[in-house]
């Protein structure tokens, strides 16, 4: 992978190189080892972040929500470098809801739908 690749699979790369030989100094490789419960965790924390600086007004709030969000990201990544599922993966999954409303393809599996919580993707 090269600079010039697209900067989430350069992430995901580079989550994939921590899984496959650890290091000690790496923090990736740290959260990998904790597994999902540690991962998790992180998870957790980093979307109540996102809330919290997307409340804040103006620019210094959007700063802010930038900055979490890329935070929640990589940690979202971590989660599916631990699992093994790769960006194509998901990509593949948000590709087979475009063009199905959220609210039908919540309900076709099995899922109580919100109208204000479709699933990313969809409409």
């Amino acid at each position: 992978m090269n600079d010039s690749s697209p900067i989430l699979a350069r992430l995901m790369a580079t989550i994939e190189e921590r899984k496959a030989n650890p290091s000690e100094k790496s923090y990736t490789s740290r959260l990998l080892a904790g597994g999902v419960d540690k991962i998790g965790a992180k998870i957790v924390e980093e979307a109540g972040e996102v809330v919290a600086a997307a409340a804040e007004p103006g620019e210094p709030g959007r700063t802010h929500t930038i900055r979490e969000a890329a935070d929640l990201v990589y940690h979202l990544f971590v989660m599916l470098g631990f699992r093994g599922i790769s960006l194509a993966d998901v990509e593949a999954e948000l590709a087979g809801r475009f063009g199905i409303s959220g609210l039908d393809e919540k309900a076709a599996r099995g899922s109580t739908a919100s109208p204000n919580n479709p699933p990313a993707g969809t409409s």
